[in-house]
This record gives structure tokens, sequence and C-alpha cells, in this order.
């Protein structure tokens, strides 16, 4: 089979993904003849997920398009805000993104989370079944055909994690209607309805209290209280200042 020559140049956005060498502008590169620039692009290491357009000779192409020989193809990133039509915006986190997705529960976005390696199969599966996008690191997974839809995390510290995530989704936030352990949605409570999970101190000195709906688990401004509303007001902050 004769190879099909294109050129492709990747946006810069997207370099991360890729060998240096193909950082510098159009870079040529061999072709099966038969395979689909979808393929051909995950073949240089981009997740699908990240890419927003395909540009071949000027024009928008579809994954599935075959790209011919001496064609010039331009890979950009997903345009932000990213709109996800098909479903009411939620999430689904690998085990690797615990505090972030406790973050985000904190801030009322509904997202689920697997505490244990339960394997990619079955996580691009869960987020096909309930119509979530996969945030995850792990770019096999990101990779997978069953996935409803799915995100690359691109850093490893937790405020960048949510910075990136918020940019990109511009989920509405609900600061402290979810449950950060389980995802279940908060109700206010009386004092008698959690004294069970109350020790000394705390019956004492808190009068306002919030119970999750699903697993129990009570809540009150405590020790960590500050440290939590840093959090929420800088998401609050950012977000009004990108909208101005």
């Amino acid at each position: 089979m004769n190879a099909t020559e294109i050129h492709v140049e990747v946006d810069p956005a997207l370099h991360l993904f890729v060998p240096a060498a193909r950082r510098r502008g159009a870079t040529a590169l061999a072709t099966d003849g038969v395979s689909t620039l979808g393929h051909v692009i995950e073949s240089l290491g981009i997740p699908l997920t990240e890419v927003g357009a395909l540009i071949v000779d000027g024009r928008p192409v579809p994954p599935g398009h075959v790209p011919g020989a001496a064609e010039r193809v331009v890979v950009r990133p997903v345009v932000r805000p990213q709109r996800v039509p098909g479903a009411p915006l939620r999430f689904l986190l690998d085990v690797h993104l615990g505090t972030l997705a406790r973050r985000l529960r904190l801030l009322g976005v509904d997202t689920a989370y697997e505490s244990t390696d339960i394997g990619d199969p079955a996580l691009a599966a869960r987020s096909a079944a309930e119509k979530r996008v996969m945030l995850s690191r792990d770019r096999g997974l990101l990779r997978r055909r069953e996935l409803w839809a799915g995100a690359f995390v691109y850093s490893t510290r937790p405020d960048d994690q949510l910075d990136d995530i918020l940019d990109r989704f511009d989920p509405g936030l609900r600061p402290w209607t979810r449950c950060t352990a389980c995802n279940g949605l908060l109700r206010e409570a009386a004092k008698d309805e959690v004294a069970d999970q109350l020790k000394g101190g705390t019956r004492r000195t808190y009068d306002v209290f919030a119970r999750c709906a699903e697993c129990g688990r009570a809540y009150w401004k405590g020790a960590h209280h500050d440290q939590l509303e840093a959090i929420v007001e800088r998401a609050l902050n950012r977000r009004g200042a990108v909208r101005r």
C-alpha cells in the first residue's frame, strides 16, 4: 500500500500532546491512505476530546475524513466555553482526581467520582450510561469510543485543575448545595436530626446545620470553613472577572 503524505499543523494549545518536532508549524506526516483523519490525529497522541476543529486546505472536515495526498491539516483546540449538548452538564472523574471532585461538588456542580480504580472500560461505560463528561489525565481512557464525552485535565495542581474546568465548561455554580462526600443534595437540618454525628464542643458551639439527603452526612461551619469559603469565593470572583 502506498503511503500518502500530508502536512499537519497543531495549534500551540495542543502542543502538550505531540513531540517537540511537531511543534514547529506544519510538518510532514505519512499516512496509509485509508485511515480517517481522526485516527491519524489520535496516533499523534492528541485525544479527539481536545480537538475543536479539523481544517483541511482551509475548510472544516469531520474526523471521519480520509486525508488525500498533499493535504494541509490544521488541528485546533476546543472552543471555550465548550457546550456539550444532549444532557444536563455533569461530570465523572477517575480515581486520581478526588480533590477536584470535592471542589466541584463544593461549588454545587453534579460530579460523580470513582474512589477505586474500576478500569477504563467500566468508566467509559458509566460515562455513556449516565451521560457524564469524563474528566481524566489518562489519554487512553479519553480515546475509548464508548465514552459519551470527555476532557483532559491539563494540570496536576487542584487550583489550576478547577480553574481549567470552570473556564472550559462554564458550569452553573450553586455553592454549598452538594455533599462533598457523595454528591447528594444538601438540605437544612435541625440540630437534633444530626446530634448523633456531633461531638460535645460542636453541639455547644453550632446551631446551623445541613444534611445530605443521600448519605446522611451532617455539615456545619466548622474549623475548615474558612478554607472552603476561600475556594468558593475565588471561583465566584474569577467567574465574575471572566464575564465582565
